[in-house]
């Protein structure tokens, strides 16, 4: 209560309003938002159900079809009689004389045609003898059905016979054509007859599991196998029976699922028909022929099927979309690359995707339903689900859409209502603040004058003459602003007069982080040059002068130098006595800086013989240039100085010990780089500090004189 009697008038008046017409306008828009959500998502639960109620039912007609379909073929006499003949051609063969080239052939097949496709896919490398057939039978057929047939892989159908005069070809030139066209027809992917002892004796695709033992062969642990021992032990006519997907070795591990009823001949079974269950059909009824959005998915929704294993049974639309992208989300899940790595190269995410969801779980259950869940993307969606009524396959289907194209209306809705709500809470606004200016107009001005000291404005002051409390207000704020713009002026004085302190003592770059406060400054540079120099004959000429002309030359000449040195870019870090030294790219990079450096010296050379001349004195100075890395850093906590270090600063020091009065010398690594452009002379090895071995070349033509004649610059 107390708080709310020292807000002003206009601040109540404005309070007031917004507060009435804030929670008005909220519980309005709250209202419209939650039912417009509520109403959407049961719409869109609505049409995933429909969308999921008719995939199911032509899944299920479909798998209902293929069933009607294989037991009605396995009872058609054609197809009794091509069991038989095929059969008693096969056993024929078991007597034949295979020759080694045949096996041979066989054997050069698998190695090339076979196992290295089955390497991407198996781990470790398989072994050729483990899938080579063994019975005479079945290398002679391998033979000319597969190693000699000139049709590549994947097209070994297209041949009809292989003209070998035997029995087995003069059946299968009669039969072939007409189970090609079964497959072509009805969509399957293969076709098989098996035999009571377990091998198959004809396959229209003729891959490598054709004229195998399923029994005992490479592959009896394959799910064909089982369904074949199934269909043989269940000894019923109309019977047949549906194997789930599964690896399948000779179509190179690709997801395979079969469907197979028994063959009888009146009472008695003569073996088995099965058909390789086709991938595409089903991925068709579940995609709608990939027009997700035409059967009303929008651009995320998808219909897919899952087995009792969590894993899919149907492509991923996403997959077949944008397989970059799909892979990428499944990286970022922590799926691993070998299982990434196995969905690009079957080009399927059947068997493949693990969809271990709520919605999963429910509908494995027996359940059916909607309910918000993250999908096998991690990605929130709208989900309805059920079990299929399939004989032999325990799968769900679910059809789902991406939350936030689920509601992207609602949140079209709901931008509106912050649109709308954001333009009343502006007029209601308005119109208070108009209301309430009436009674706080003199404080405004005091506002606006307050804003001008904000924004740095010192000069302003409030212009109330009044006698009442605004008045008194206005003059005790006037007095403040006039005490902080003498206080701003004090500290901007001090601050101009510290800033170019520390420039006379630091570089650029070095006074600009002490001001940000930097305190430990250390850093390791390279690619810089370093000139050293040393006036000679000045103790001799100091010996005759008083203090103050010594320190008055020294300042002439330093700032000379000092000059010189910034148009050439070249930093002076310390003078002590009558020595100066300077780096070239230590806060600047230059890629010349040894040029510079050179073109410095030269300058320094060219200052000295202007000094001796005007004023008649006989100095000297000697220089050292060298280049290389160096040390740079802030030394002392109370006195600090910027300084260098490093074995380029000591090979430069060195040079210049050791160099004649008047000369430059430089290091190799700088002769190494200009002997091209300046004219330089071998000094030889000098020594430096009586045991110290160096290597100089001195720049030729640029020794002064103690009279300032003979000076030449290059």
């Amino acid at each position: 209560m107390r708080s709310l009697n020292n807000l002003s008038i206009k601040s109540k008046l404005i309070a007031m309003l917004l507060a009435v017409s804030s929670c008005s306008i909220l519980v309005t828009a709250y209202l419209g938002y939650r039912s417009g959500q509520v109403n959407l998502t049961h719409r869109v639960f609505n049409q995933l159900t429909s969308v999921r109620a008719s995939k199911a039912h032509q899944v299920e007609a479909y798998f209902k079809n293929v069933q009607n379909h294989t037991q009605t073929l396995s009872e058609d006499p054609s197809i009794v009689s091509a069991m038989q003949e095929f059969d008693r051609a096969y056993r024929q063969l078991q007597s034949a004389n295979v020759p080694n080239s045949f096996d041979e052939k066989i054997a050069t097949y698998y190695r090339n045609d076979f196992l290295p496709r089955l390497t991407k896919i198996e781990e470790g490398s398989p072994i050729l003898q483990s899938y080579t057939p063994k019975a005479s039978a079945s290398r002679y057929l391998q033979y000319h059905y597969l190693a000699a047939n000139p049709n590549p892989v994947g097209k070994k159908h297209l041949l009809t016979t292989a003209k070998d005069g035997s029995e087995y070809s003069d059946v299968h030139s009669r039969y072939h054509p007409i189970f090609r066209k079964i497959i072509e027809k009805f969509g399957y992917y293969d076709m098989f007859l098996i035999n009571p002892q377990g091998t198959v004796v004809y396959t229209v695709f003729k891959e490598t599991d054709f004229v195998s033992n399923l029994e005992i062969g490479p592959y009896k642990d394959s799910n064909l196998a089982k369904l074949s021992a199934i269909v043989q032990e269940s000894k019923e006519k109309d019977f047949s029976e549906i194997v789930d997907f599964a690896p399948y070795t000779p179509s190179y591990g690709a997801p395979a699922a079969f469907i197979a009823a028994p063959i009888f001949n009146q009472s008695e079974l003569v073996g088995v028909l099965a058909f390789q269950m086709p991938v595409d059909e089903i991925n068709n009824v579940m995609t709608g022929n990939r027009n997700w959005e035409s059967d009303g998915l929008g651009k995320t929704g998808e219909s897919y099927l899952v087995g009792r294993d969590f894993l899919m049974r149907s492509v991923s639309r996403f997959l077949v979309q944008d397989p970059k992208g799909y892979a990428q989300r499944l990286r970022s899940l922590g799926v691993k690359e070998p299982d990434i790595n196995r969905i690009n190269q079957y080009n399927t995410s059947i068997l493949q995707q693990s969809v271990r969801t709520e919605a999963v779980e429910a509908s494995l259950a027996g359940k059916q339903g909607t309910q918000i869940v993250d999908d096998y993307r991690g990605i929130p969606v709208l989900s309805s689900y059920a079990p299929l009524r399939i004989d032999g396959l325990d799968w769900v289907i679910l059809s789902e859409m991406d939350l936030s194209e689920a509601y992207e209306p609602i949140y079209s809705f709901q931008n509106q209502i912050l649109v709308y709500a954001t333009l009343l809470m502006l007029l209601v606004t308005l119109i208070a603040m108009a209301m309430a200016y009436l009674f706080v107009k003199p404080i405004n001005k005091l506002i606006e004058s307050a804003r001008k000291v904000a924004a740095g404005e010192l000069t302003s002051i409030a212009p109330l003459e009044t006698d009442d409390e605004f008045g008194e207000l206005a003059k005790s704020f006037n007095a403040m602003v006039r005490s902080l713009r003498t206080q701003t002026n004090l500290v901007e004085q001090k601050n101009q007069e510290n800033e170019q302190l520390l420039l006379s003592v630091f570089p650029a770059a070095i006074a600009k982080r002490l001001k940000r406060g930097e305190k430990d400054i250390a850093e390791d540079i390279s690619n810089v040059s370093v000139l050293c120099s040393e006036l000679t004959g000045f103790s001799k000429l100091s010996a005759s002068l008083t203090a103050y002309e010594i320190v008055a030359i020294l300042n002439d000449l330093v700032t000379a130098f000092d000059e010189a040195a910034e148009r050439y870019g070249m930093e002076k870090i310390k003078t002590i006595g009558d020595s100066y030294l300077a780096v070239c790219g230590l806060s600047i990079p230059y890629l010349d800086h040894d040029r510079r450096a050179i073109d410095f010296a030269l300058e320094i050379l060219a200052i000295m013989r202007r000094f001796n001349h005007e004023r008649d004195f006989q100095l000297n100075i000697r220089i050292g240039v060298n280049s290389g890395d160096v040390v740079a850093g802030i030394v002392g906590r109370n006195k600090f100085i910027y300084d260098v270090w490093g074995d380029t600063i000591n090979l430069a020091n060195a040079l210049r010990a050791v160099c004649p009065p008047g000369s430059i010398l430089v290091a190799q690594s700088v002769h190494h780089r200009l002997h091209d452009l300046y004219e330089f002379e071998a000094m030889g090895e000098l020594v430096a500090n009586g045991k110290t071995k160096l290597n100089a070349w001195r720049l030729k033509n640029t020794q002064v004189s103690g009279s300032a004649e003979g000076l030449g610059v290059l």
